[in-house]
């Protein structure tokens, strides 16, 4: 570990960054933690490696803080991993700033990824050479690679979402225009695949519920997001997905990274998996536990590998959990981006109820 990295992991042990702990408890004792809050930026994400904790959010939530910041001593987010790439605005170059960043994650190989959308607007197109990986050198805090999706990648109406590795490989999905993109990190090749499957595409009969109430698009008509959630089994031989309200289903990924399989047979290839509610975000640990948030419920809920599901927690600050992480002491991280009450769903006029926090909760192993 570096004396950069030592420091941090000290500062996070020393409870700089988690100003107050909250009175709610889980089911299994534990108690939700603030890790960081902010006055101005809307995180949806976050990442945690060796006691560094990084944040993005997305540009059109009004968010006034960095695309990608990293949580300081003050417990304030700095732009990562520099100020240049944070400094996108209307009409500069897309290619090497984040436009709008949608998630990261860690790859477990040394780099931070992030999703960019490439769009700075809800619903709207792709800027050309604006949807992209970028991958961030833990050790240095550099940019060392981007990987820019094409036209036939990131399409109109795209909204490349959520990331997951396997491997040499990594698969995306696409909450605007339904489908799954594949990427071979080691070839630099890609390709989509189930477009417009049943199992990619939100269907109309499941809205996304909160507060007891339908949330509406801002065109008045209930909010529909595509291929949303993603995970990758253990083991790695199960890709898991869904549209945000579900249902999930499930194919090997040896369908996935052959390329030479056609778009017919990979759309054969998908299992039903779960019927779980909509979700704010997930994450699965090394057990196989699935940990996912329940949006109507204002839930943190676990789903085993059995198909139990028990309630770790709940609590009316868990509005929207999005994008949850569990880091190597099994605690998970808890981003709560409110993204239901920013003004966009809500005739231009924000509700988001300030500071935005990111909490953490100690996990204990499903009995």
């Amino acid at each position: 570990m570096s004396v950069k990295h030592a420091m941090f992991a000290a500062l996070l042990a020393a409870g700089l960054a988690q100003p107050a702990m909250a009175a709610a408890r889980s089911d299994g004792g534990a108690a939700l933690i603030i890790a960081a809050e902010s006055p101005s930026m809307i995180w949806n994400g976050v990442a945690v490696d060796h006691g560094r904790i990084f944040v993005a959010g997305p540009r059109w939530t009004g968010s006034k803080g960095p695309a990608i910041g990293i949580i300081g001593k003050d417990g304030r987010p700095l732009p990562y991993p520099d100020p240049g790439w944070n400094a996108w605005r209307a009409g500069d170059d897309p290619v090497r700033a984040f436009v709008n960043i949608n998630a990261i994650h860690l790859d477990g190989k040394g780099a931070l990824w992030a999703v960019d959308t490439g769009s700075p607007d809800f619903g709207g197109n792709p800027l050309p050479g604006g949807a992209k990986l970028v991958a961030i050198d833990l050790a240095t805090d550099r940019v060392k690679r981007v990987i820019p999706f094409g036209p036939d990648i990131a399409l109109p109406g795209s909204y490349v979402d959520d990331i997951r590795f396997n491997g040499n490989f990594a698969y995306l999905t696409d909450a605007g225009r339904p489908g799954i993109i594949i990427v071979n990190l080691a070839t630099g090749a890609m390709r989509r695949v189930l477009d417009d499957d049943r199992s990619t595409g939100a269907r109309a009969d499941r809205p996304i519920i909160l507060d007891g109430k339908t949330l509406l698009a801002p065109d008045g008509n209930p909010l529909r997001v595509n291929s949303d959630p993603l995970e990758i089994s253990p083991d790695g031989k199960w890709l898991y997905f869904a549209p945000l309200p579900g249902p999930w289903s499930r194919i090997e990924t040896r369908w996935l990274d052959d390329f030479s399989t056609t778009p017919e047979r990979i759309a054969a290839k998908v299992e039903p998996w779960a019927d779980l509610p909509p979700v704010g975000g997930t994450a699965m640990d090394a057990n196989g536990d699935l940990y996912f948030a329940d949006l109507a419920a204002n839930a943190l809920k676990r789903r085993t590998p059995d198909g139990r599901i028990t309630t770790l927690i709940q609590d009316e600050r868990l509005h929207w959990v999005d994008a949850p992480f569990v880091d190597s002491d099994h605690v998970i991280w808890l981003p709560v981006p409110q993204m239901d009450r920013v003004a966009l769903f809500n005739g231009g006029m924000s509700k988001t109820k300030w500071p935005v926090r990111l909490y953490r909760l100690a996990l204990k192993p499903a009995r």
